[in-house]
């Protein structure tokens, strides 16, 4: 039993070894000696192998012939609107408002009156000062009167001083008399001097009276609270009967006429913004204004590491108001482009934005790009020569030196 067990193991392996390894030469046996039709694996591989027999395979692509423009470069950033003045007008002296309030939003002229003070004893302060004013005067008329006197007794005694000296040289005087004489002449020095600080002292007092009649005046006129420019109400004036304070809120004036765009440029953009230049803006109420650049900060913020630039557009409508986030675009020099579809840029494997173009001897050439501006009609790039064959569809199967067959669109070839 065993051996035909054996015997049946070997016949078994046999035949399984002639159908796995043997099975062309076992089809030849069984179709009479003829060899059997190669396989359409074997064909497959024989197709496969046959061009890298020849040389380097053919990758076959689309592509485009583009001649690079003149476009007008931008700088795009977001900021915001701001007003061109605002100012809290506050009062610089005490007292009760009088005036009846203007209410908020209200326009106002440069030099309209907001906010008007009672008036309280000032005018008798001003009247006091003015009546001070003329006894000031007259004390100066007197005063200078006492220097000539003074100075005609000094003149007086240095002439006794002076003879009473040739008297004694003579033998004529004693010399008690000569010491009297020098005693008169310094006497008469001090009352000069006296004389002189009180025609001083009287012009002081003008000096004082007439600054205590300005000091009134000006007191007076601090009555009157105006506006310091043409502008909006941002808050009611205040109310009447209020008690106003050295300092205390009038109201609030904007003026939004002309405003201004303001955005922060990064430092890899600020070379391309010229004080100057055209500039447009955009705010998400889709309102849409231009002007041009009137500041450019020459020190960035030590945070952000960005640049102030303000731009100065009109609102003769008020339409636009302070703070509101708008989209700005600001005109840089122009420079030449390609003008390429979103889809064709891909990736090398350094993870370099650009694209694959087609060189005169059909092989393909990675050429990393610039995008300047994203359009609907497709992306401007630069970074490519004057005149490029962009490969659009294919460029993904392709690297540097890949031979290719390029379909150009639009062409018939």
């Amino acid at each position: 039993m065993r051996f035909f067990s054996i015997v049946t193991a070997i016949v078994v392996t046999l035949a399984l070894y002639l159908i796995v390894f043997e099975r062309d030469r076992l089809l030849g046996f069984a179709n009479g000696g003829d060899t059997p039709p190669p396989t359409a694996t074997e064909t497959t591989a024989e197709t496969t192998e046959e061009p890298e027999a020849e040389g380097a395979r053919v990758v076959s692509v689309v592509a485009m012939r583009s001649t690079a423009q003149a476009i007008d470069n931008a700088v795009l950033l977001r900021g915001r609107t701001e007003a061109a003045r605002q100012v809290d007008v506050r009062a610089e002296t005490s007292g009760l408002v009088s005036s009846e309030p203007l209410r908020k939003g209200a326009y106002v002229e440069a030099g309209q009156l907001l906010c008007e003070i009672a008036p309280g004893t000032r005018q008798s302060a001003l009247a006091e000062a003015q009546a001070r004013y003329p006894e000031a005067k007259a004390r100066l008329p007197e005063a200078q009167g006492r220097v000539l006197e003074a100075e005609a007794r000094l003149k007086e005694a240095q002439i006794n001083d002076n003879a009473a000296k040739q008297l004694s040289a003579d033998g004529f005087a004693s010399d008690i008399r000569v010491a009297g004489t020098q005693a008169a002449v310094q006497s008469a020095l001090a009352t000069v001097e006296t004389a002189r600080a009180g025609v001083e002292s009287a012009r002081a007092g003008i000096l004082a009276a007439e600054a205590a009649i300005a000091a009134a005046k000006n007191e007076i006129a601090r009555l009157r609270i105006t506006a310091p420019f043409g502008g909006l109400l941002e808050t009611d004036t205040a109310e009447l009967g209020a008690l106003m304070q050295p300092g205390g809120l009038c109201a609030t004036v904007i003026q939004l006429n002309p405003i201004k765009l303001v955005a922060f440029v990064p430092e890899t953009e600020v070379a391309k913004v010229d004080v100057g230049a055209r500039a447009g803006g955009r705010t998400t109420a889709n309102q849409t204004v231009e002007g041009r650049v009137t500041f450019m900060s020459r020190s960035s913020d030590p945070e952000t590491r960005t640049f102030r630039v303000e731009i100065t557009v009109d609102n003769d409508d008020l339409q636009l108001r302070d703070g509101q986030t708008a989209e700005i675009l600001i005109g840089a020099e122009g420079q030449k482009a390609h003008l390429v579809p979103a889809s064709a840029l891909t990736l090398n494997d350094q993870g370099t934005l650009g694209l694959q173009i087609a060189t005169d001897d059909d092989k393909a050439a990675f050429t990393p790009i610039t995008i300047l501006r994203d359009t609907v009609d497709g992306m401007w790039v630069s970074g490519l020569p004057e005149q490029a064959s962009i490969i659009t569809v294919g460029q993904d199967y392709v690297t540097d030196g890949v031979a290719i067959k390029a379909t150009y669109a639009g062409s018939k070839s």
